[in-house]
């Protein structure tokens, strides 16, 4: 009986074993079914975000797709250029999107920061007792706009650093989280204008995306001066909400890199730093201060069947604002733009 029960023991056992890979498989099956339909639906949501901010936004495309990307990797924007152009309306006609708390911070040469993250206050309460009592700063919002966060001073700005990297604000010993999702789109005017305090390299580095807004051509600035004679207001409508984007950003987690594209992502980073033995040209003859590995981990984020071309694709936006160039690229007229174009030119011939 003893050897009966073993047998039918081993029997089972090896039974299982032989449908594990199978049971398995299907539920890998069942997974990649369900994230695609999720990328489907996802993708109907960010489709019609595109069209409701649209409605306020003349032009921009490539712009708005990147903002989009950031949001959904959970990274900050700084988006740069003159004044007018039209980068305050785009941050607040992406939060009504969005559908999120919205708040926006006003930089100037004045502003301090307890302006920013709030500060605490005495307050008489109801038994006629004085209480301090930490009155919450701007910065407590989902969605902020840091607008002309250049005009502040280095002090103010660095405020910023631990709520753009950690989502926590620390006020006199005392840590406060916020709530999520939490992005800062900050808008800047080029360094060269007067009244701009440039910004310290821990906080660029904090920025996923620094996005250039160029001036509007002759067409679109005709439509825009139609768009704001019928109103002035955003008139976008709310279309996905905060739950939603944070299931966003978790898919886009999960998203799986082949070791190839992985492997040239960091040998983009890595090749643009001057002082390294195994380095590419461009960098010993152009490049003063090579990328931070934030910038690795900027390449990785935010795209779906991440392919060569997407790595190209955001190879601009992640790295314009982390690399310096030196007085040789400057005396032969390149932009950090055209330097960063010669080193995919000469990473692609290292890397694959």
């Amino acid at each position: 009986m003893a050897k009966s029960n073993k047998a039918e023991s081993a029997e089972l056992t090896e039974e299982a074993a032989q449908t594990a890979p199978a049971t398995q498989a299907n539920r890998g099956a069942a997974d990649v079914e369900r994230n695609t339909e999720r990328v489907k639906a996802f993708s109907k949501s960010i489709a019609k975000v595109r069209e409701e901010l649209a409605k306020d936004v003349v032009g921009q495309k490539d712009i708005i797709d990147n903002v989009l990307i950031a949001i959904v990797a959970g990274g900050n924007v700084l988006l740069e250029g003159v004044p007018g152009v039209g980068k305050t309306r785009l941050v607040r006609s992406l939060g009504k999107t969005l559908g999120l708390p919205f708040s926006r911070i006003q930089f100037t040469p004045d502003l301090m920061p307890s302006d920013v993250t709030g500060t605490n206050i005495i307050e008489k309460g109801a038994d006629g007792k004085m209480n301090t009592v930490f009155q919450r700063g701007p910065i407590f919002a989902n969605l902020v706009l840091a607008d002309e966060i250049n005009r502040a001073t280095p002090k103010t700005q660095s405020a910023m650093l631990e709520v753009m990297q950690e989502h926590k604000i620390t006020v006199a010993k005392q840590t406060y989280t916020l709530s999520e999702p939490f992005f800062v789109l900050a808008t800047e005017n080029p360094i060269e204008q007067d009244g701009t305090y440039p910004l310290p390299e821990a906080q660029m580095d904090r920025f996923i995306f620094k996005l250039i807004v160029e001036f509007p051509s002759v067409d679109e600035l005709a439509d825009i001066v139609n768009m704001t004679q019928i109103t002035l207001e955003e008139t976008a409508e709310a279309v996905i909400d905060g739950p939603t984007v944070m299931e966003m950003r978790a898919l886009a987690k999960n998203v799986p890199v082949i070791d190839d594209v992985l492997k040239y992502a960091v040998n983009l980073v890595s090749n643009s730093h001057p002082e390294l033995e195994k380095t590419s040209e461009t960098a010993k003859k152009y490049i003063k201060y090579g990328a931070s590995p934030r910038a690795a981990q900027a390449l990785m984020n935010g795209n779906y069947n991440v392919s060569y071309e997407d790595i190209d694709a955001l190879a601009r936006p992640v790295l314009r604002h982390r690399i310096k160039i030196n007085y040789t690229a400057v005396n032969e007229k390149l932009t950090v733009d055209g330097v960063i174009g010669l080193l995919l030119q000469e990473n692609k011939k290292l890397s694959r």
